[in-house]
């Protein structure tokens, strides 16, 4: 070494020199992350508030004797406006929406025609539940993937595919054979379903063709922002003319001024917790978690309002969901998944063998309720019938102790 270099290396750092930040690997990957919730709580609230309102709209409407469809449309509609524009005016939450190029000119040339097409989908989807039962609504629900796919080829935002229509076929085949096992079948409520299936179908392409372009990008609570106004305005017409003027103070006291104001507050609350879910997750975690919610309404109206389910109805239904996770996953990422499953189960199985096969048996039991449940209800069964026994007495053979609860 030349005493130059042994000079330089002896050499004290001046203490009056500023210090220049360092980047050490080890000590970022050991950094706290930012607090937060977990995404599952984000998904655990949208699947409990979306089906909230499905069920808490029914109950008003059927069991209720509120017969008032587009009046509950409407006073959802009108808070939603007034929430939105008190957010925008004292919070931030929506200011994203300065940054979207919005004139009279675009607003009644492409929100206005939306927010018509919204309007007829909820006041049709709302008038569906005077007649057909909740688990029956869900399973035609099934069918949107194929109105949006056909309604995209009509109005050319995309090219038609023989392909993709094969892939959605198994949808259609699932709807038509649960339809076929619907007990409680009405023409007339099936009719609604699908016009609101249709117009909800045009409306979704109309928003993906207002938000192909870089300058209209909003978040679902901002199009709730412009939407909500004309959506309000145009049901409050059709209720002035169809259901306000028999509509008394009595038909309102009924059902509780608590009750409509819960029922308002339930209905924003999800379209908050829908822009939180696309922000913490993203959309294919959210189409997984509308199948599980889907599916999760069929057992709640089975047990809720008793709506019978017949065994060639739950046979379509299950064929119609796995057309649907098909067609939104395809074959090549239902391998991966499936896979990665698999040595996930088969590695919890070596670490927690008791604890798979008491999770394994909670699931077969409660398949067992709501199909047997469904059975019964549907009068396939006698009114006695109670498996509960059955489940016990397996379980307890499995896990060694005879029978549980004995």
């Amino acid at each position: 070494m030349s005493e130059k270099e042994r000079q330089s290396g002896e050499q004290e750092r001046d203490p009056q020199l500023p210090v220049l930040p360092t980047l050490n690997a080890e000590a970022e990957k050991t950094q706290a992350p930012k607090a937060g919730l977990h995404p599952a709580v984000y998904i655990a609230t949208w699947i409990t508030l979306s089906s909230s309102v499905i069920l808490f709209n029914k109950w008003i409407l059927d069991t209720a004797k509120f017969h008032y469809p587009i009046v509950l449309t409407t006073w959802h509609l009108a808070f939603a406006t007034l929430m939105t524009q008190l957010m925008a005016r004292f919070t931030t939450t929506l200011d994203s929406r300065k940054k979207v190029p919005m004139s009279g000119r675009v607003y009644l040339r492409t929100i206005v025609p939306i927010g018509l097409m919204f309007s007829l989908s909820l006041i049709c989807g709302n008038l569906t539940y005077l007649y057909l039962s909740v688990s029956f609504i869900q399973m035609l629900k099934a069918t949107m993937p194929i109105a949006v796919l056909i309604t995209s080829w009509v109005m050319g935002v995309s090219e038609p595919s023989l392909k993709t229509l094969g892939n959605v076929s198994l949808i259609v085949v699932g709807v038509v054979i649960a339809s076929l096992g619907e007990i409680k079948f009405v023409l007339v409520g099936f009719l609604f379903q699908c016009g609101g299936i249709v117009f909800e179908a045009i409306r979704l392409v109309m928003v993906q063709r207002l938000l192909s372009g870089s300058e209209f990008k909003m978040d679902p609570l901002v199009s709730l922002y412009y939407f909500a106004p004309v959506c309000a305005v145009m049901n409050g017409a059709v209720a002035l003319v169809v259901e306000i003027p028999r509509l008394t103070l009595a038909d309102i006291q009924n059902v509780g001024y608590s009750v409509l104001l819960l029922n308002a507050v339930i209905a924003f609350l999800l379209n908050v917790s829908v822009v939180f879910l696309i922000g913490r997750t993203s959309s294919l975690v959210m189409t997984l978690s509308g199948v599980l919610k889907d599916i999760l309404l069929v057992g709640a109206s089975i047990f809720i309002f008793r709506d019978p389910v017949s065994p060639l109805q739950a046979f379509g239904y299950t064929i119609a969901l796995c057309g649907l996770v098909y067609y939104k996953l395809g074959a090549d990422q239902l391998k991966g998944y499936a896979g990665q499953g698999q040595r996930a189960w088969a590695d919890y199985g070596v670490r927690h063998p008791a604890l798979r096969r008491v999770i394994v048996f909670a699931l077969v039991l409660v398949t067992l309720f709501v199909l047997l449940g469904g059975l019964s209800f549907g009068g396939a069964l006698p009114d006695g019938y109670d498996p509960a026994d059955y489940a016990k007495e397996r379980l307890g053979t499995v896990l060694g102790n005879g029978k549980v609860g004995a």
